[in-house]
């Protein structure tokens, strides 16, 4: 299998289960004690910039983005981003990545942050943010905190806590 045949979807409420197998697959029991997921306690994912990656019918990946806020800023959270193993190093996670954040953008977004490794995200623009600059809830690794721009200047002076986007809770 050297090329894959990948259709990128916009997220419907009809993928909730086949993402949340996904997700238990991939990142286990231990993913609701991360500082990320504690954002997500309160207020859903965006499903127009939330994307799900199939190869006919099967799903084999899925990113979701997340309203926040840093301080009084919005902005949004990327993640979880995962791919089934036996697709990965194969392109899907860079094509869901490319369609969230250019859709985002699109949709007048500024910054997105997410917590992953920089080394994959700095690919697509993300850089780690300054140490003190903001600050996440619970335990997380600084170092692991990363920030897009998708407008140019757009993270100058934005410092504070990371918070769900109230405006937006269910």
């Amino acid at each position: 299998m050297s090329e894959l045949d990948v259709t990128i979807l916009a997220e419907t409420p009809k993928d909730a289960q086949a993402i949340e197998r996904l997700h238990e697959r991939t990142f286990g029991p231990g993913r609701f004690v991360l500082s990320a997921y504690r954002l997500r306690e309160h207020v859903d994912h965006l499903l127009d910039l939330s994307f799900t990656a199939r190869i006919g019918t099967l799903l084999v990946g899925s990113v979701r983005q997340l309203p926040i806020c840093i301080g009084d800023t919005p902005a949004l959270m990327l993640g979880p981003l995962t791919v089934e193993p036996p697709f990965r190093s194969r392109g899907v996670g860079r094509m869901l990545l490319d369609r969230s954040l250019r859709d985002a953008k699109a949709n007048g977004h500024r910054l997105v942050i997410l917590v992953g490794d920089e080394a994959y995200y700095s690919r697509v623009g993300f850089k780690v943010i300054p140490k003190g600059r903001v600050i996440m809830p619970g335990p997380v690794d600084y170092s692991r905190l990363l920030v897009a721009e998708l407008v140019e200047g757009a993270f100058d002076g934005v410092s504070g806590n990371i918070r769900p986007d109230w405006s937006k809770a269910r």
